[in-house]
């Protein structure tokens, strides 16, 4: 039965503030798919015909790296934290790799990336964890002195020449069945374990303890400086891998192969719902986050928008974003 004459109508729950709220806090890959299909919509309508499947392989294969270097952003904002770093970490990787593919082979060559980025990633895992220096702070001044030793080594091996592997180029800038990038190949088993670990395992509990409340976290017994350089050594793990596919998709490497890549990553990881100040967020949302902007910058480039304001308005999403979310999910 209803009451009558009560003076008030029952509002509908999806009408009410508090449950936009409760969307954009706990569920933010509904409103970004709602998102990425009106940005889809978007294109077709400034370029009627170039959403097809060849062209959705092509924005994917561009999304995949993006989406891998934002995912080192994802895990260490989680913990209040931030990694500049990527970009100078993930073209060392490359530039190494692609120096010694002649001399040593395709398989010492990639290991020897890895090992590069692996000992930037302790470093700075050890600077951030054990001698408190704020990740900010410390991720920036990785990436500088990663760039200083990058222009020594690039001096000392000029005769080297540069030559990306065959399985990177494969894996970079090549294609299955016509529209699949190969990319997923590792993408998607990659995505599978950050996703899973972050909400399965012991250690991603630990990430979103430290990040919403390190004294806490402290108090309870985790070792927050055992947190921090396993943190930075996976990221710096990641942006190597990011590196590699980087450098198949151009089919070359360089010293600033990444660098320009640092703010959008920063940009998808905030996009996708993870919080700057920490205990909030996910990789399957930093996913969506890449490919939004990836979905921009073809816009952009559709509209011959210079690359000076694709930046620009890369560092206002951020800003945007980032107040958007603080004002909906209430943090302070």
């Amino acid at each position: 039965m209803t009451s009558v004459g009560t003076g008030t109508a029952e509002r509908n729950p999806w009408l009410t503030r508090a449950t936009w709220r409760r969307i954009l806090r706990d569920q933010p890959l509904i409103p970004l798919s709602g998102l990425l299909i009106a940005l889809v919509i978007v294109l077709q309508l400034v370029q009627p015909g170039i959403v097809t499947a060849s062209w959705a392989g092509v924005i994917v294969r561009q999304a995949v790296p993006l989406a891998i270097l934002a995912g080192c952003q994802t895990l260490a904002m989680l913990t209040g934290g931030i990694d500049l770093s990527v970009g100078a970490v993930a073209s060392m990787a490359a530039f190494v790799m692609a120096t010694l593919v002649n001399g040593q082979g395709p398989v010492v060559a990639v290991l020897a990336g890895l090992g590069v980025a692996l000992a930037a990633g302790v470093v700075t895992g050890v600077g951030i964890g054990v001698f408190k220096v704020h990740p900010l702070i410390m991720t920036l001044g990785m990436s500088l002195v990663v760039l200083g030793l990058v222009a020594v080594y690039q001096l000392a091996m000029v005769l080297s020449g540069v030559v990306i592997p065959d399985p990177i180029l494969w894996l970079g800038s090549e294609t299955s069945f016509g529209f699949l990038p190969n990319s997923l190949f590792l993408f998607v088993p990659l995505s599978a374990v950050i996703v899973l670990g972050l909400r399965r395992s012991g250690y991603g509990r630990l990430l979103f303890a430290v990040g919403d409340n390190a004294i806490a976290a402290r108090l309870a017994g985790v070792r927050i400086w055992q947190v921090l350089i396993v943190l930075y050594t996976l990221s710096a793990l990641l942006a190597a891998i990011a590196g590699f596919l980087i450098a198949g998709l151009n089919k070359t490497a360089s010293p600033a192969l990444v660098e320009s890549a640092v703010l959008p990553s920063v940009a998808a990881a905030v996009i996708g719902g993870t919080s700057i100040l920490g205990g909030r967020g996910g990789f399957a949302g930093t996913i969506v986050g890449a490919l939004i902007l990836t979905l921009l910058t073809t816009l952009l480039t559709t509209l011959n928008m210079p690359e000076a304001m694709r930046q620009v308005l890369f560092g206002a999403i951020i800003v945007v974003v980032a107040a958007a979310y603080t004002r909906v999910t209430g943090e302070a």
